[in-house]
């Protein structure tokens, strides 16, 4: 994240590497493990070069950051969209055929009012109950701003915004059991953070007015990142913490996000910004994020948790954190 170039940090592939990371360390030189605060093993892989793969090289006078993936069906085929300056103009997409290992910039089959949107893009694949796939983008200015593409990619729309405030505009979205699909994001709420949430049933065409989940005294929720528990019966959701005064927040649901828990802190070594993960083959989840958790030595650098459903659950430790990037 100090890393001014967006690199290969898409999560589905990145899974083999950083779960095989602790096993390779005897035969990889610039491979390194040690014990970390609440003595949580950190493996740092940042050096390992070879498995980086730049998307968009940023320069001294131009930042290119906030990416967003999505990795389609086949296993090949991603998107990746992000924005010029910190929470600045959109406008940049790129396309990969190979799971990421090359890269072709999309940005001028891209509608041209694109590039007046702000913040923080994210892309996703949605499919309604026609069973039609769409893909979206969404921003967060001005008031949550999107296009689309209904041919996989290939052409693009501009469609009108949804309309909502917000900070920054879906960090998640989960299909709920019923085929509709949940959102959430944040906004400012006076001098307070709140998190979101709104549903389409529909395909994302059209979204219910949003309500507050989220708002905790004292602290900043934001950056909402909402899975499933591996039996499917449950929703977790953990939030960044903008205050960084203490650990990152968490709440679940169990009625598809119809009600939430009250917040609560993470364990310490899911301290950080703006998470997004994945289930390993065995079941472990591997989720990535900017490091905060004060006392540590990743701190503000690229990491990912190791861990089971049941440890952040249960506010255990997790097995191990592996550093990424510097």
């Amino acid at each position: 994240m100090k890393n001014h170039q967006i690199v290969r940090s898409w999560l589905a592939a990145a899974v083999g590497l950083a779960l095989a990371a602790t096993s390779q360390a005897a035969d990889e030189k610039f491979i390194s493990a040690r014990a970390d605060s609440e003595n949580l093993p950190v493996v740092d892989i940042s050096r390992l070069a070879r498995h980086h793969v730049i998307v968009a090289a940023g320069t001294e006078q131009l930042y290119q950051g906030h990416p967003t993936t999505l990795l389609m069906p086949d296993g090949k085929t991603m998107f990746c969209v992000w924005t010029l300056g910190h929470g600045g103009p959109c406008g940049p997409m790129a396309r990969s055929d190979d799971a990421g290992l090359t890269w072709q910039r999309l940005d001028d089959a891209l509608p041209p009012g694109f590039k007046t949107h702000r913040n923080c893009p994210s892309i996703y694949r949605m499919v309604d109950p026609q069973n039609k796939e769409r893909l979206w983008v969404f921003s967060a200015q001005p008031r949550m701003p999107r296009i689309v593409s209904e041919d996989a990619g290939k052409t693009w729309q501009e469609m009108a915004p949804l309309g909502f405030e917000c900070v920054m505009t879906f960090s998640s979205v989960v299909r709920l059991k019923d085929g509709s699909y949940l959102g959430l994001y944040h906004r400012q709420g006076g001098p307070a953070l709140q998190v979101l949430q709104t549903q389409t049933t529909d395909g994302r065409l059209s979204w219910c007015e949003p309500r507050v989940v989220a708002e905790v005294k004292d602290k900043a929720p934001c950056e909402p990142f909402a899975f499933r528990s591996p039996d499917g019966k449950e929703l977790c959701c953990l939030m960044r913490e903008n205050t960084h005064q203490g650990r990152s927040l968490v709440m679940f649901s169990t009625d598809e996000g119809q009600a939430w828990s009250t917040s609560r802190d993470t364990p310490w070594g899911l301290t950080g910004d703006r998470h997004m993960g994945v289930y390993a083959p065995d079941g472990r989840l591997l989720i990535a994020f900017r490091d905060k958790a004060q006392g540590g030595s990743t701190m503000d650098h690229f990491v990912a948790w190791v861990g089971t459903y049941d440890d952040i659950r249960n506010c255990r430790p997790g097995q191990y954190r592996i550093k990424l990037l510097d």
